[in-house]
């Protein structure tokens, strides 16, 4: 044997069984397709937002949370329906997830600061839900803001592999690219592949395929980590669903190339079962960078609730079609409606006030304030008279920005930007007219309007993140700005299907002997833990919580 265990991805999940492997005094090999400059996967890159219950900054911020409460948010979000037959696809997702709620309402926090994880005092409401008590959607705010935004889960876990490899317990094998599961009379006793030319391209470029030679490695336990399709487009649209219409014909990207999916496929093929493929997590908020890492790099707004959301020809989208409410829901409009099918856009209009309050931006690089520990540029940046740096700078520099002192200015940018020329400018401000019509007083009819006044009850959102309510055409809050959104692709919300133990099962539903799988790679915990919806921070805590749920439970069994 080569180790007592080798893991597939050098990601956080992977890190994170990696972590609780060496704990129990095991012997791991860490493979990964790309460079060490790699190590730590899709969560370097990420915001880094966690799912938390009842925690002491929610408390301090007077948010009422509960176990009761978050899992029937989860329960209407997941909305399971696969459950019949001899081995339902979703039999183990709906255990995982309940598991998951009780580990972010319980233990989750403590056990990250014991890792070297600490949380920023803001706490976000982010995915708000379709508007009904028992739907989709956070009923309060749970998005907790982490030090470092994804470098700060990351790294505390890179660097205790990094720690690791210095005494021998952990051997990494970068460039080497698995092709293959070796099974030895029905078990999984290692792996076979590639080994790819060496590259040192900095984190996120995209990499030299190039195969030099070829390895074997053995292990009594092989763990598959190797997340999920999302850099992959066409493997997006193999599996894109039917309740979603059409797939965009141009979406970007908001993962590097290697998140491909190819290792999915390969576990397929052998036997592993894989269920609820065509369950996917894409944004509908995504610009283009101005300054790409890899390719079609696209940034994800993380809007507030006050900007105007438009079709492509111009028309509000309806609740809960509004900025940060319902991801998926959004979609569905945009991809169903049939005369916006030959349209992959649609449009966020709204003005200076709205940015500076309202607009963050996907990701630890656009957050040098948090990412860095700056909490003096976090006053500066996030409370100041302009909005944050990288997001004046997108303002500034974005192909899909338009900025203008009036609204039929606006409008004829818009027009211009897509050639389209869908856009009426009457139509365009009636629409405008109606939306401030309905923020001149505190009562209104009007969804949005009625939640841009619950956001700000919020005292984390009425600092941060919500801009006082007030009319977009009065010129003291302009210029006006148009943004142009496109679809990125993120996340799979399928997977490998496991146990509770983080087994892969076959199609039999028999777990396969010495094969585990963790991360997104198993639907964040059977499959599917997050059924149709996700509740956002959720997707870093499922890789944490599968990674540390496999590698204690292979620590035990060798």
């Amino acid at each position: 044997m080569d180790a007592d265990v080798i893991v597939i991805g050098g990601g956080l999940a992977g890190l994170v069984a990696t972590s609780e492997l060496v704990r129990a005094g095991k012997r791991v090999i860490v493979v990964d397709q790309e460079n060490a400059a790699n190590l730590g996967g899709q969560a370097f890159w990420s915001f880094g937002g966690i799912f938390l219950v009842d925690s002491p900054m929610q408390r301090r911020l007077g948010v009422k949370d509960s176990f009761d409460l978050a899992w029937q948010d989860w329960q209407g979000s997941a909305a399971w329906d696969r459950l019949d037959g001899e081995h339902p696809e979703d039999e183990w997702a709906q255990r995982w997830g309940r598991a998951y709620v009780e580990f972010a309402a319980d233990e989750k926090r403590t056990w990250l600061q014991e890792h070297g994880v600490r949380f920023t005092p803001v706490v976000g409401w982010a995915e708000r839900g379709s508007l009904s008590a028992r739907g989709h959607g956070n009923s309060v705010p749970r998005f907790h803001v982490p030090w470092g935004t994804g470098t700060g889960i990351s790294e505390p876990f890179a660097d205790e592999a990094r720690a690791a490899a210095e005494t021998g317990r952990v051997v990494f094998r970068f460039r080497h690219r698995v092709d293959g599961l070796t099974f030895t009379a029905g078990r999984v006793t290692g792996i076979h592949g590639s080994i790819l030319a060496p590259d040192d391209s900095p984190r996120g470029v995209s990499s030299s395929r190039e195969v030099v030679s070829t390895f074997e490695l053995s292990a009594q336990a092989v763990v598959i980590a190797t997340g999920g399709i999302g850099g992959d487009h066409e493997r997006v649209r193999r599996w894109w669903p039917e309740r979603l219409g059409t797939p965009p014909k141009k979406m970007v990207t908001g993962v590097p190339a290697h998140v491909d999916g190819r290792m999915l496929d390969i576990a397929a093929d052998q036997g592993v079962r894989l269920v609820n493929r065509d369950r996917m997590w894409h944004y509908t908020e995504g610009v283009q960078n101005w300054d790409p890492i890899w390719p079609g790099h696209a940034i994800r707004i993380l809007p507030g609730p006050s900007s105007l959301w438009l079709d492509a020809r111009g028309r509000r989208l309806p609740a809960p079609g509004l900025p940060g409410y319902d991801t998926l829901g959004t979609l569905r409009l945009l991809r169903t409606t049939p005369d916006l099918a030959d349209y992959d856009y649609s449009w966020f209009v709204l003005d200076q006030s709205i940015i500076k309050k309202e607009f963050a931006l996907s990701g630890s690089e656009q957050n040098p304030d948090i990412t860095n520990r700056d909490r003096a540029l976090l006053l500066r940046s996030r409370l100041g008279r302009t909005a944050p740096g990288p997001v004046e700078a997108f303002k500034t520099k974005g192909a899909d920005f338009v900025v203008a002192g009036t609204l039929d200015e606006l409008v004829r940018g818009m027009n211009d930007l897509t050639g389209d020329h869908l856009l009426d400018p009457d139509a365009v401000r009636d629409q405008v007219v109606a939306r401030d019509r309905e923020l001149v007083n505190p009562y209104s009819k009007d969804a949005q309007a009625m939640g841009i006044r619950n956001s700000r009850r919020f005292l984390g959102d009425r600092i941060f993140r919500t801009a006082k309510p007030h009319a977009m055409l009065d010129p003291a809050h302009g210029p006006l700005i148009a943004v142009r959104l496109w679809v990125v692709t993120r996340k799979s919300l399928g997977g490998i299907q496991t146990d509770l133990q983080g087994r892969a099962l076959n199609a039999e539903g028999v777990h396969i002997a010495g094969l585990y799988a963790a991360g997104e790679a198993a639907g964040f915990g059977g499959g599917g833990a997050h059924g149709y919806n996700a509740l956002e921070g959720t997707f870093l805590g499922g890789c944490l919580f599968t990674g540390r749920t496999v590698g204690r439970a292979i620590a035990a069994t060798l």
